[in-house]
């Protein structure tokens, strides 16, 4: 006996030195994958950048299923129509849809296939009950303390300005682009784009107009982003997940008098299915888009984590299950199950015979709407519930994965690193929606970021409280689009 379990024991720890030793290679092999570029120096941004954001944030251009404040959007269109003259003179405006805005920068080589740059004028309403929480008025304007406060100051009218000014700019100077450059600025983006962006997509399908790629909203440059790494990290969304809300619906063929409850309500009923779906989330997977934002940022992190995202092969479950605790991070690995809506009951005194229930899931690429669904139906195995595609909310599969060997990733980094030469740059999966879904078939690269440098703190407030950018990010984002547009037109 001792003879065996001196060979097993040898036997152990010769294949201990063998993962130890693979690990050692891996870690050396794990080098780094972000490009030397040297970078600029900042140009002057333009004299009332700031103002002219702030005048835009105090215009309240809301969308809402119930219906849009078109007063507000044309207030909007004046402001761009007076404060940029070249832009609004020497850009032709394609009239595609009322509201949204669609631009044409005319390019000098016909054989360069086109870029698009998108952004949205809408923006969430304030809950009222939220109002007397904000610092400054939600739709002031005001700058104050180095920031530019109010709704839409991140999401997404920054954007807008700053290619306003970007161009505004490059147009005073007499720049003319090498290849053609497209702006569309939806006006309902918020409520899923059907109305805005969806028709400019369909506009440019029908003429027949395919991009080498397109920019829209998405990630940002997130500063402690995770542990191990001590760099702001610019993050380029290569990828969207899909979306899909599900109702569930419980039925009783009785209700009855609430003095005499039966063993089962419907509201247990349905409870304990929605409570089956938390208990058991879908798996997670360090694939596609997150894979390779690991394998880009393991190599710049300290050496303990640069072993780990190394050797995934061994680390994997470790990994997945860290990630998993976090809301924020767990959402990069899994389709995500968000019960968001329940309904039941007319009386405190009456058993309701019916419940139901929407729950909202965010998909990861790799999967689907017709997999989630199979997955919920399995999870739930209660034939009491019905479970069907909410009516009246869109459903969209997950995207592909776009490039990072390509054009567009590689002119993006490169502006991101010629005017924030501070930061890290890797392509991540970008977990909300945006319009750029409805260009999926006008390209084969949809990239998904903007160059503002924020803390966990600040993400809070997109669509919360307090939404506000620095005028440091607005002058940022001023440099790194006309640096875009410059790199793109090489």
């Amino acid at each position: 006996m001792k003879k065996i379990l001196g060979t097993l024991f040898r036997l152990i720890l010769f294949g201990g030195f063998i993962v130890a030793g693979i690990m050692v290679v891996r870690t050396l092999g794990f080098t780094s994958r972000q490009i030397a570029i040297e970078a600029i120096s900042p140009i002057d941004i333009p004299k009332g950048a700031a103002d002219r954001l702030a005048a835009a944030l105090t215009l309240a251009t809301i969308s809402t299923n119930s219906g849009i404040d078109t007063n507000a959007f044309s207030l909007l269109d004046t402001l761009i129509i007076e404060k940029y003259p070249l832009v609004d003179s020497m850009m032709e405006k394609i009239p595609v849809v009322p509201i949204s805005k669609v631009y044409r920068w005319p390019g000098k080589n016909a054989k360069l296939k086109p870029i698009l740059f998108l952004a949205h004028q809408d923006v969430v309403p304030v809950e009222e009950n939220t109002i007397d929480k904000w610092t400054a008025p939600a739709f002031g304007g005001q700058k104050a303390d180095g920031f530019i406060w109010g709704r839409g100051a991140l999401d997404d009218k920054t954007a807008i300005i700053s290619i306003l000014e970007a161009s505004e700019q490059l147009l005073s100077e007499g720049y003319v682009p090498e290849r053609t450059i497209y702006f569309s600025f939806g006006h309902d983006e918020e409520i899923g784009g059907q109305n805005g962006a969806k028709k400019v997509a369909d506009f440019f399908a029908r003429k027949d107009i395919h991009f080498e790629y397109i920019l829209d909203e998405g990630l940002l440059v997130l500063e402690n982003s995770l542990a191990g790494l001590s760099q702001p990290l610019a993050m380029i969304g290569v990828a969207e997940k899909g979306y899909l809300t599900l109702r569930l619906d419980a039925r009783l063929p009785e209700g009855g008098h609430s003095s005499m409850p039966p063993a089962n309500s419907v509201i247990g009923i349905l409870s304990r299915a929605i409570k089956r779906l938390e208990d058991d989330p879908f798996p997670g997977k360090i694939k596609g888009a997150t894979r390779a934002l690991f394998d880009h940022i393991g190599p710049e992190m300290s050496p303990l984590y640069r072993t780990l995202f190394a050797n995934l092969w061994l680390t994997e479950g470790i990994i997945n299950h860290q990630l998993s605790k976090d809301p924020s991070s767990s959402a990069i690995i899994r389709t995500t199950t968000a019960p968001t809506i329940i309904e039941s009951g007319l009386k405190d005194n009456i058993m309701p015979t019916q419940a139901s229930a929407q729950i909202n899931f965010r998909i990861l690429p790799g999967e689907s709407i017709a997999s989630v669904m199979a997955r919920v139906k399995a999870v739930i195995n209660d034939e009491r519930i019905t479970i069907t595609p909410q009516e009246g909310i869109g459903q969209d599969e997950p995207s592909s994965v776009s490039g990072v060997g390509t054009f567009g990733f590689q002119v993006i980094q490169k502006s991101i690193q010629q005017v924030s030469p501070e930061v890290l740059v890797a392509p991540a999966l970008t977990v909300g929606l945006t319009d750029s879904r409805h260009f999926r078939n006008l390209t084969d690269d949809i990239y998904r970021f903007r160059p503002y440098q924020v803390s966990r703190q600040d993400l809070r407030t997109f669509h919360g409280i307090n939404e506000k950018i620095s005028e440091a990010n607005l002058a940022t984002s001023i440099r790194f689009f006309r640096q875009l547009i410059l790199n793109s037109c090489l």
